[in-house]
């Protein structure tokens, strides 16, 4: 008999397993696969009391991890993830934030240090499918780069994984979106998207359907109800929040066994 189906995803705070597979939790959680979320730090550099930023007066680092780590808690139950493992390191904040500069933030981890402690989980785990962010983290964000660095460190080393994916945010349709955020009033006239902002739709492999778990999105997402980002998202028109949350898109990065070139399941070939 092979083993279990497990799905793993590694991401870097409480929250970021929401966005881009908060679907593929649900959906494959209701297939009876067995569901893993690895969260790399405890989030200390998110919103504080009414939105209050790291160095700003009322910002307490300790008080907000312990809120945003409940937060998660909640956020899982509806995301049907069975297992929760916490690295614990610490938020690095933003680009440029002084808390890069933190020698306990998470960015400062040496990657063979927090790769090895990644690399216990998958072999106790064995998860065949992994899934984490891209070389840029997808949008250059410190923790999320050293999530990309470690999950690939760690998939090398065990040998476990028979797949790993990219998170990704296709170019065209993250443009779509930020229009209709234009026209309903959640965006100044004057933003322009980077050029090269999201994914080039060509390197995209792997598109999931998770429209029937929507719900379970915006449920997780509320649950995050200190985080600033959380909010704008559950501001959007119905429409439009069907329209961002209906899909997860991956890269497929690695395949040790037979699937198509383009797919709709992540555990393509690996099903019996």
């Amino acid at each position: 008999m092979g083993r279990e189906l497990t799905l793993m995803a590694v991401h870097a705070h409480p929250d970021d397993e929401v966005m881009s597979t908060g679907g593929i939790f649900v959906k494959y959680a209701a297939e009876g696969i067995r569901t893993v979320l690895v969260t790399c730090t405890n989030g200390e550099q998110g919103d504080g009391p009414g939105g209050v930023k790291p160095g700003e007066p009322g910002h307490d680092d300790a008080a907000v991890a312990e809120q945003r780590l409940g937060e998660l808690r909640e956020s899982i139950g509806h995301l049907g993830i069975a297992h929760l493992e916490l690295l614990g390191y610490r938020d690095s904040g933003m680009d440029g934030w002084e808390g890069n500069r933190h020698p306990g933030a998470f960015t400062n981890v040496p990657v063979e240090t927090a790769a090895a402690r990644l690399a216990e989980l998958m072999e106790r785990y064995r998860p065949q499918v992994v899934v984490t962010y891209d070389e840029n983290g997808n949008y250059g964000h410190p923790d999320h780069i050293q999530a990309h660095r470690i999950a690939v460190t760690a998939a090398e080393k065990t040998g476990i994984p028979d797949k790993l994916y990219y998170t990704a945010v296709p170019r065209e349709g993250i443009r779509q979106m930020f229009e209709s955020m234009r026209a309903n009033g959640m965006m100044p006239d004057d933003f322009e998207m980077p050029d090269d902002f999201g994914t080039p739709e060509e390197l995209i492999t792997s598109v999931v359907d998770v429209s029937p778990y929507v719900e379970n999105k915006l449920k997780a997402l509320k649950a995050h109800a200190s985080q600033g980002d959380s909010i704008a998202f559950l501001r959007m028109p119905q429409e439009v929040q069907h329209q961002v949350f209906s899909r997860e898109y991956f890269i497929r990065t690695t395949s040790r066994v037979a699937a198509p070139d383009r797919e709709d399941d992540l555990f393509a070939g690996l099903r019996d």
